[in-house]
């Protein structure tokens, strides 16, 4: 679990390059909801590891990307568009339509982004039901270039958050 922790740092960072990137879709979502959304999927993938329904095995030696998560519900294609919609729609009865679509559209992004760094093992459907062809392409496998995407992610939704803040009138005098 170790290695699986190691690794997990360095992936992140494109999940909230991409969250702070978005608010300058709408200035008016929270920070805090969009980093939230960003890693939604995980939140509710944790208690699913505690209770032994989806887990992570890391091989011996572990390192940068090996792990295999299985994550047969929270990561599935359609279990991600499940529970981004109800992050969505909490969104939406929080605050307004557009703030939810934008968050429901953040929480589905890290099944998106999932889909590029993970080798072979995000199911379609929840608990891999048609034991249907597993997804991802894998970019794991090549950590220099993952470890280049995730910081142009980065870089990119600093400086999109750096330019919607600018842009906003100033609230104090």
């Amino acid at each position: 679990m170790a290695a699986a922790a190691d690794s997990t740092a360095t992936v992140i960072t494109g999940h909230f390059g991409l969250a702070a990137g978005a608010k300058s879709a709408d200035y008016r979502a929270p920070l805090w909801s969009l980093m939230l959304a960003t890693v939604w999927l995980d939140v509710v993938f944790v208690p699913l590891v505690l209770l032994n329904i989806e887990s992570i095995e890391t091989p011996p030696g572990g390192g940068y990307g090996t792990s295999v998560i299985h994550a047969d519900y929270t990561h599935s294609l359609l279990g991600a568009l499940i529970l981004s919609a109800a992050f969505g729609a909490v969104a939406w009865w929080r605050w307004d339509r557009r703030l939810g679509l934008l968050l429901g559209a953040v929480a589905f992004s890290h099944w998106v982004l999932d889909l590029i760094v993970h080798r072979g093992d995000m199911p379609i459907l929840p608990g891999n039901a048609g034991d249907l062809p597993l997804l991802g392409f894998g970019l794991w496998r090549v950590p220099v270039a993952s470890i280049l995407v995730e910081a142009a992610l980065l870089v990119a939704g600093v400086f999109l958050y750096w330019r919607a803040a600018k842009s906003l009138p100033s609230q104090g005098g």
